[in-house]
């Protein structure tokens, strides 16, 4: 293969010829493949497998983590125990391309891999290391950890994927009429393609960037002067770093930076929308901002015989595939935790990244109520929790591990570990209720519903993120009123959403589940066929290339 003057390898639709590069942190693309943290990767992953349904004529391109994010093992009482593993690739193609790129004012070498369309159904990826011998140790470890917790490795890693992808763009003479960000962290590839296009209004013509985060303190802002001394700005002087991006403190906010060079932004809910224009329209200069919801790729995720039973009308089916898939999934309680669950019994599940806003152990909030939930003879529960706190944030570790510690107590709750794509798509399997309760309006997306749905779970959510789209109440899924949140303080806003969620689950949720098998079998139904059409990645990558790229 010709990596040279590269095309895409296979025939593009006409419709979507505009050629475009799509440069993100991680991918979540299939689980052999670990180089993804959450759910910015799982995004990016179904983008990609969707660019290639469509055939569109986009390459992505990313890093190739060494050690990938981190393996999540247990230590000697179950706790979480982060441990770093070496990563091979057989699948991954050496494009022999090397190239040099400035770090901290160093020669770095880069090269690139090549993850073939064949490979895994999707539009071609570029992978770039720097686990090279030509390189000292300290650039060797550039690639090695996905958002490693040492500040200037990061910068490094922000500087490998922006200047880094654009260089390798120049090498592939790919020449894309759209470089498209998927969050910030490439944005240096700003200051590479202003050194090349000579003014910021040819940069603008092809810039467009994607937000993922709805609160400014969420945003990647380093040191200027850091950023500087690593070579972030390819040459320029602080100055005319300054008067091109607007930025006069000593925090070089990434985002801002994206919003003022691109052409058009977006956020990736249309709450997430409003709530970035709100806070972004403070600051001059910035580019309009629209909003594509987010959606994850229909063919990869949803279960198949469920979707057939649905089109065929065969209520039995459904039933008898649903109980099917949880007791599949069970097996793997069973054997990390040594919990037999029982696939008749209602099934809550909270699975997904663990961070402060997200609330994991919401339920646990009021303990009396949590004890009379477990303890309920006539509506029985099970309740599952997974996912991988980001290594160095210690409060999301400390509620990880307290949740492992209760979960000793009671037969019917468990905290499992390795939450990647496999055991994502299993817990959706097993879930009846996929549990989602992040304090509004922190959660940009939370695209894991839209998942959960395709695989017969119900939502049950608090009024976030894609959920204003989706949620028709009692009938495709449960959702907590929204309150005045903007008037409460954070206490108060928990203390509502508890009390809410505790009566919807004691008064809706299990009586429908156990006494109204017929009517909660519709409300999955429901969900099945609303996320379909709507929240499939396929019309996410039309609305890209017709609201984004045209």
């Amino acid at each position: 293969m010709n990596f040279r003057n590269f095309v895409v390898p296979y025939t593009v639709n006409e419709q979507y010829k505009k050629k475009a590069a799509y440069f993100s942190m991680e991918y979540a693309i299939h689980q052999p493949l670990k180089i993804y943290s959450g759910g910015l990767g799982f995004l990016s992953g179904s983008h990609l497998r969707s660019a290639y349904e469509l055939k569109q004529n986009m390459i992505g391109v990313g890093i190739l983590w060494k050690y990938g994010y981190y393996d999540q093992t247990r230590n000697q009482d179950e706790t979480l125990q982060p441990a770093w593993m070496e990563k091979n690739y057989s699948f991954l193609i050496d494009t022999d391309i090397k190239f040099q790129i400035q770090i901290h004012d160093s020669p770095v070498w880069v090269k690139a891999f090549f993850l073939s369309p064949e490979t895994f159904k999707t539009a071609p990826l570029f992978l770039l290391s720097t686990d090279l011998p030509e390189n000292d140790y300290v650039s060797q470890t550039i690639t090695h950890r996905l958002y490693d917790a040492n500040v200037s490795t990061k910068v490094a890693q922000f500087i490998l994927l922006g200047v880094g992808g654009a260089k390798l763009i120049d090498e592939l003479n790919f020449e894309p009429d759209v470089y498209h960000l998927n969050e910030a962290h490439g944005i240096s590839a700003a200051f590479y393609l202003l050194n090349k296009l000579k003014s910021v209004e040819a940069l603008k013509e092809k810039l467009v960037f994607t937000t993922h985060t709805p609160e400014e303190a969420g945003n990647e802002k380093h040191d200027i002067y850091l950023c500087q001394k690593m070579s972030y700005f390819c040459g320029l002087s602080l100055d005319e770093v300054r008067k091109l991006t607007g930025i006069t403190d000593d925090q070089f906010n990434h985002s801002l930076a994206a919003l003022r060079f691109a052409r058009k932004a977006n956020g990736v809910s249309k709450l997430h929308g409003t709530v970035s224009r709100e806070m972004w329209g403070k600051y001059e200069g910035i580019c309009p901002i629209t909003s594509i919801t987010n959606a994850q790729n229909y063919s990869y995720w949803a279960d198949e015989p469920l979707y057939r039973y649905l089109d065929t009308g065969n209520d039995w089916g459904i039933d008898d595939r649903k109980q099917y898939l949880k007791k599949r999934a069970f097996e793997i309680v069973a054997d990390q935790t040594g919990k037999l669950f029982d696939p008749k019994i209602l099934t809550i599940i909270w699975a997904r990244r663990f961070a402060g806003y997200k609330r994991a152990d919401m339920l646990t909030y009021d303990m009396a109520r949590f004890e009379k939930l477990l303890s309920n003879k006539k509506y029985p529960v099970q309740i599952i929790w997974a996912g991988k706190p980001y290594p160095a944030d210690y409060p999301a570790i400390t509620q990880f591990n307290q949740l492992v510690h209760l979960s000793k107590n009671y037969k019917n709750v468990s905290v499992l570990i390795g939450y990647e794509l496999f055991l994502s798509r299993r817990l959706k399997q097993a879930a009846d209720v996929w549990l989602n309760n992040p304090r509004v309006p922190r959660e940009a997306s939370g695209t894991s519903g839209m998942t959960a749905a395709m695989n017969g779970a119900v939502n049950f959510s608090t009024d976030d993120g894609w959920i204003p789209e989706f949620a028709n109440p009692g009938i495709n899924s449960f959702v907590v009123p929204k309150a005045d949140y903007a008037n409460m303080t954070v206490h108060e806003q928990d203390d509502y959403d508890l009390k809410k969620m505790y009566d919807i689950l004691e008064n809706e949720i299990l009586p429908a589940y156990y006494e109204n098998p017929d009517s909660w079998r519709q409300v999955v139904k429901n969900g099945m066929r609303d996320v379909r059409h709507q929240f499939d990645s396929n019309r996410m990558a039309h609305e890209y290339y017709e609201i984004m790229y045209k």
